[in-house]
């Protein structure tokens, strides 16, 4: 597995079965949050609809993460995955990552995958956000949203306000479904 190093180290480039289909901004092994675990977004995402979402703890978005969770288990088992990617770019993450951890698993309830704390904006964004920000937009604030299709292409980005639950997300999602 040849490594790829972003600013703090959380990604690395993966060389698995999946990397030929896979695009190259997925192509990334990521730590789970709060966990010593790392997930393949590969393999995770391989073929399926993606809702990727930076997070944060101490936002006033934060509780999006109930319709998050709702929106994960309605459309999961029709292709859907959902990923979180919690930051403190906007100064509204904890420091303690078993403290965004249980605003995540404890307080809201989420069961979809949540990666740990990274950058999603600048020059020390994480491999993810880099690509969405250079091929889409950048993230302007907390819960901003992409919607990927199964070939790893940038449908449409919704921002913070976007209310996970809206039908001009859940049309969003249906299309690549």
């Amino acid at each position: 597995m040849i490594k790829y190093l972003t600013a703090i180290g959380l990604f690395t480039l993966s060389s698995a079965a999946f990397a030929t289909n896979c695009p190259d901004y997925l192509n990334v092994e990521a730590r789970k949050l709060h966990s010593t675990e790392n997930v393949n977004l590969c393999e995770l995402t391989q073929g399926k609809a993606v809702l990727i979402v930076n997070t944060a703890s101490h936002c006033g978005f934060t509780p999006q993460f109930e319709a998050l969770e709702t929106l994960h288990k309605e459309y999961a088992d029709k292709g859907l995955v959902v990923i979180g990617f919690p930051s403190d770019d906007f100064f509204q993450e904890e420091k303690d990552e078993a403290k965004t951890a249980d605003v995540c698993f404890i307080n809201y309830g989420v069961t979809f995958t949540m990666v740990a704390t990274s950058a999603v904006k600048g020059s020390s964004a994480n491999s993810v956000f880099k690509y969405l920000g250079d091929n889409s937009a950048e993230p302007k604030w907390n819960f901003y949203k992409y919607v990927i299709s199964g070939d790893g292409q940038t449908v449409q980005q919704f921002n913070s306000r976007v209310k996970p639950d809206s039908d001009e997300l859940k049309k969003a999602i249906e299309s690549v479904l």
